[in-house]
């Protein structure tokens, strides 16, 4: 008997990965292109303002990087959420719609671009009440939660907090310094170190820097998908003083550099590449405190949803 050779066709079409639409099936162009535009016009200028004041400082820089992965977050669960069955909550979407504008309103209207900012949160978690349901704001939680982490910082609870990190920084990274061996002298945060004189700035050392550390371990829990709270609560917990291990090798790294070569070389591209440093320093300490709790807690991860 001979054998049926499907067509080049067939095996072409049995072949070929199956391609996940861009936008849900059913969706109303026309209402998401009016929310999306009503939603760029009320926060565009202060989108632009924080590019020009709070964005353009060494504190937190990192308030567009925390915007752009919401944003790329909220898109993968996309059809996770169009899954979901639409039953609007109107009792409760319009009173936080009013409120979210009102909050607006007065952060424009006195400069609190905390307020300003921070309404689009309110706002966004309004409209998935009008529009969609309680169990789609269920399924879009996290994006919003990690919208708070680009929310600027009161500046008097920023300087409060910032004070000590600082002074705690210092002491740790000159103690250090002078154990290994080094003429290192310190006085408030003002450190010494040979013919050098460096000053603990806000960035090295403050609340921010801790802020966004804490906001890199939150993805990261999320993208690893730990659904045990207790483990998660845990590795939050233990984020602080990874963040604060991570500041003190900053230290460390820019008082070597300006000793060994100067303070030119100090202050110029090694200070900027000890913030990357920062970071990948955090990043180890995280992974090592992960597998640590590992032994102790079970990763129970939820299963992965393809939305790409």
């Amino acid at each position: 008997m001979a054998a049926v050779q499907p067509d080049s066709s067939s095996r072409a079409t049995a072949q070929a990965p199956q391609r996940v639409p861009l936008l849900p099936a059913g969706v109303d162009l026309w209402v998401l292109g009016l929310l999306a535009l009503g939603f760029a016009l009320l926060y565009g200028p202060a989108y632009v303002e924080l590019s020009k004041t709070v964005w353009a400082t060494d504190e937190q820089g990192h308030g567009p990087i925390i915007l752009a992965v919401a944003v790329w977050l909220l898109y993968q669960q996309r059809h996770a959420l169009a899954a979901v069955p639409t039953r609007p909550v109107p009792a409760l979407g319009w009173p936080l719609l009013v409120f979210a504008l009102l909050l607006y309103a007065l952060g424009r209207s006195q400069d609190i671009i905390m307020f300003a900012v921070g309404s689009q949160i309110i706002l966004l978690v309004a409209l998935l009440l009008l529009f969609h349901s309680k169990a789609g704001l269920k399924v879009v939680w996290f994006p919003l939660f990690f919208l708070l982490f680009m929310v600027p910082l009161p500046e008097a609870l920023v300087a409060a907090v910032t004070a000590p990190l600082k002074s705690a920084v210092s002491a740790v990274s000159s103690s250090l310094l002078y154990d290994l061996g080094y003429p290192v002298g310190r006085s408030g945060v003002i450190m010494t170190v040979g013919p050098y004189q460096l000053l603990v700035a806000d960035a090295c050392a403050g609340l921010n820097s801790m802020f966004t550390l804490e906001a890199l371990g939150m993805l990261y829990m999320k993208l690893m998908g730990y659904t045990s709270p207790a483990r998660n609560i845990a590795l939050a917990i233990l984020l602080v003083p990874t963040a604060f291990l991570a500041n003190i090798v900053r230290v460390m790294i820019l008082v070597l550099v300006t000793y060994h070569f100067g303070d030119e070389a100090g202050q110029g591209f090694v200070h900027g590449f000890a913030g990357m440093v920062l970071f990948l320093v955090a990043l180890m300490l995280m992974l090592v405190l992960d597998k640590v709790l590992g032994l102790f807690i079970p990763a129970h991860r939820a299963k992965p949803r393809v939305t790409a």
